[in-house]
């Protein structure tokens, strides 16, 4: 099978243009990747369990969670970042093992996983019958009392972005924001190829119901930049102790308020798979 069937071509190419390798170690993604590890370990069993990073990327996350002493299974369309993940598996004394596949068929078996991390997949998923497919296919794996961590990213990001750099005035930008904010869906125009490939941008309370409709419990949604990224001097004074614990606890202050989630670049939600006799 070729990358061709895994993903559409558009989004492949965008991920051999773009580095998502060095993305997590440079401006926003430093904070990203702490602030996301702050989140998965909210829900993450202290004991060592079966974990599936899906859509896992170079493997960055499946790493951490290896070192902490999880089983993990990385699960990832992208060859590029395949092979990036395999090296980094391969330097591990406890190894996260690698999967080529995409999220609305996961290889594993029933009940199978303790938690499962949809980490880029609902990202890149323009329709609801997809979507429904990878919800219903993690809730398929996994374990009962298994919790699923879903990230997706906000209807409300490109017009956030566009607002606070001029972006918003220029036509093609504006008309992508305006389908991002009626309808979810987000094409980069022609004259932005730098932007994110075609992708779904969710409503807060559209991504709860989308777990809620699959028979999975609501544990709680999250605001992952949360309102801090909105300081005009957010990365210098992040690097400042005494504004960053300032910047952190506005963060957790309002990271599950609803009316404020859609300032937030993205978001995480929290579901459960309830027992069979669950009501």
């Amino acid at each position: 099978m070729n990358n061709k069937q895994l993903i559409s071509r558009n989004i492949e190419l965008f991920y051999h243009k773009a580095s998502e390798e060095t993305r997590l170690n440079k401006g926003m993604g430093i904070f990203e990747f702490e602030r996301v590890k702050s989140l998965i370990e909210k829900h993450t069993p202290d004991t060592p369990s079966k974990i599936i990073d899906v859509g896992g990327g170079t493997g960055k996350y499946s790493e951490w969670l290896a070192k902490k002493g999880h089983q993990v299974h990385l699960v990832e369309p992208v060859s590029k970042h395949i092979k990036i993940a395999m090296n980094r598996a391969n330097k591990l004394k406890n190894k996260f093992s690698i999967h080529r596949g995409e999220s609305r068929n996961l290889g594993f078996s029933e009940n199978f996983a303790d938690l499962i991390i949809l980490h880029g997949p609902l990202y890149h998923l323009q329709k609801k019958e997809d979507r429904d497919l990878t919800i219903r296919e993690a809730k398929r794996v996994l374990k009962k009392d298994g919790i699923i961590l879903a990230f997706a990213i906000n209807y409300t990001a490109s017009t956030l972005v566009g607002l606070f750099s001029g972006l918003i005035h220029k036509k093609p930008f504006f008309e992508m924001c305006r389908e991002e904010l009626t309808t979810g869906i987000h094409n980069p125009p022609d004259d932005f190829q730098w932007l994110l490939a075609e992708a779904f941008y969710y409503k807060p309370e559209q991504f709860k119901a989308e777990f809620v409709s699959q028979g999975l419990i609501h544990l709680n949604s999250y605001a992952v930049e949360g309102l801090a990224w909105l300081d005009k001097d957010f990365f210098k004074n992040m690097s400042i102790d005494k504004r960053k614990r300032t910047l952190l606890e506005l963060i957790q202050l309002t990271e599950n308020d609803p009316y404020l989630l859609p300032f937030s670049p993205h978001m995480m939600i929290a579901a459960k798979k309830q027992p069979a006799h669950g009501k």
